[in-house]
């Protein structure tokens, strides 16, 4: 007996279980590598390519479930917020702001996906938001312990925010995908 509703919810808390992993085990590298993409402009670059990555997964992704003109606007919108959140901070804060997004949706789609099968999970955008919070927190804690890194409480309040941006882009891809599922419903057939 498997403690998943679904293959996919399997799948989602595998790739949660990643994040986690790739957060806590880069924690000893973290000033190292800082330095080499500071010194190297390579996290501009990579930036670029990253944020070209995720333009080009919106794109590929509203083509595959044939997303609409408002659908493609609240998500390149979401992007927009991104953006400039990450052009408004600090190096560290914006490796905790794709690092905390990613993995409070994670959380919350295995919650919601939880949830759709059956299980009961009455809100998981709260739960994902109640799970993600300690998760940074505890990344914020450990720092205190290691030589190289210091513990910043300011950081759990940026790790909080970046969980609650990445649940709150979800809920609202949600929302607009359903405002426009019920208005394509009332409409009578021609």
């Amino acid at each position: 007996m498997t403690p998943f509703t679904s293959d996919r919810e399997r799948r989602l808390w595998l790739w949660t279980l990643l994040v986690v992993v790739a957060i806590y085990s880069t924690l000893a590298l973290t000033s190292t590598l800082a330095e080499w993409v500071v010194d190297d402009s390579v996290f501009i670059q990579a930036f670029i390519i990253g944020f070209f990555l995720i333009y080009v997964a919106i794109l590929f992704q509203g083509f595959r479930a044939k997303l609409r003109g408002v659908e493609i606007g609240a998500l390149l919108g979401i992007a927009a917020v991104y953006l400039m959140v990450f052009a408004r901070t600090g190096i560290a804060e914006r490796t905790h702001l794709f690092e905390y997004s990613v993995l409070a949706l994670f959380i919350h789609e295995a919650l919601k996906e939880r949830a759709d099968n059956g299980g009961n999970v009455s809100r998981p955008a709260l739960i994902a938001l109640v799970a993600t919070v300690p998760i940074g927190a505890l990344d914020e804690c450990i720092q205190a312990l290691l030589p190289n890194r210091i513990f910043d409480i300011v950081d759990i309040g940026f790790n909080a925010l970046a969980a609650f941006m990445g649940v709150l882009a979800s809920v609202v891809i949600a929302w607009v995908k359903g405002r426009i599922t019920k208005r394509f419903r009332k409409q009578p057939l021609p």
